[in-house]
């Protein structure tokens, strides 16, 4: 396992070098200009070279990026034009909000999954997959911030049973009845089209599963039709179905934005939105970045856990 760990280790270093310099680049073409932005519109041509050489933009790009990379390397990502602070501090909170309610989803989902794909194999029925099927459909057809809104309409104007947004006043470990209450809208919300996806997947490998030979075997051994999908062909799903898994958490980085912005929490997703929103270059490069990073960490630990279910993986074998 060490040796396929160390094999995939270059590949994400040099996906997280090139999303670096693709990221400082592309904001360098955003318009606008952060020192005017910060210096005001009544200010002086003077004032805003001032600002320019102390935030060191009158320097060429590729020195400017130098600099960025080597603040990275020592762990100094610096501080906020305008939202004010250490980036860092900013990026600690954002992040762990976020990974909570990625967290809450991904957990939400894959149990709905879990449960409906086992239910449906093993209760064969028309009418369950036809309503499993409509299910779907609507919830990957309908985005996000459609689902959000009428989420608050309906639980929290229409029937208010719970709050429209924010996050538990006094943190996620104190009260764990009320950060449920904070979770379960925006988790609900976020955990809809991946859930959806899940569901279709793990439903189709399994009845791929069952239609193998070895099946045929137990059942004719007289081991009973549950034993065999929970015990044997879920185990043999399980490989694939954690590639879909890792695709769909990534995912939910991009759909939290969205959600975040919706349900007004605080995380990754609301503080990049002040950023672009103010040109707050600094926060949002770093939070872009550590999104990316984030994103290849789900994907290598994916490849990882896959390489641990099938060996075949990890020595290179055909499938």
């Amino acid at each position: 396992m060490t040796r396929y760990l160390l094999r995939r280790i270059p590949s994400a270093a040099l996906v997280l070098f090139a999303a670096s310099a693709l990221i400082f680049l592309l904001l360098r073409w955003v318009p606008g200009d952060p020192a005017t932005a910060l210096a005001g519109a009544d200010a002086t041509p003077e004032t805003v070279a001032a600002i320019r050489h102390q935030l060191g933009l009158d320097r060429s790009i590729p020195a400017q990026y130098l600099s960025w990379v080597g603040d990275l390397f020592r762990l100094d990502l610096g501080r906020s034009y305008v939202i004010g602070g250490r980036i860092s501090d900013l990026v600690t909170d954002g992040l762990r909000n976020t990974a909570v309610l990625t967290l809450a989803a991904l957990l939400l989902a894959a149990a709905v999954a879990l449960t409906v794909s086992i239910a449906s194999v093993l209760r064969p029925n028309r009418w369950l997959n036809a309503v499993v099927a409509a299910v779907n459909t609507v919830a990957v057809a309908v985005p996000t911030f459609v689902t959000s809104v009428l989420l608050v309409l309906v639980f929290a104007i229409a029937l208010p049973i719970l709050p429209a947004g924010g996050v538990p006043p006094d943190g996620f470990i104190a009260r764990p009845d009320i950060a449920v209450q904070y979770l379960l809208l925006p988790a609900i919300c976020l955990a809809l089209p991946v859930s959806a996806a899940l569901t279709r997947f793990l439903t189709e490998a399994l009845r791929t599963e069952l239609g193998k030979p070895y099946v045929l075997t137990a059942t004719a051994a007289g081991i009973p039709h549950g034993q065999i999908v929970i015990r044997v062909a879920l185990r043999n799903a399980l490989p694939s179905v954690v590639t879909a898994l890792g695709l769909q958490a990534g995912q939910l980085l991009g759909g939290a934005v969205l959600v975040e912005a919706t349900f007004a929490w605080p995380g990754l997703g609301q503080l990049i939105e002040q950023g672009i929103s103010r040109r707050d270059y600094p926060v949002v490069q770093v939070v872009l970045l550590v999104s990316v990073a984030v994103f290849v960490a789900i994907q290598l630990l994916t490849d990882l856990v896959q390489a641990w279910l099938d060996p075949r993986i990890r020595i290179g074998a055909p499938s």
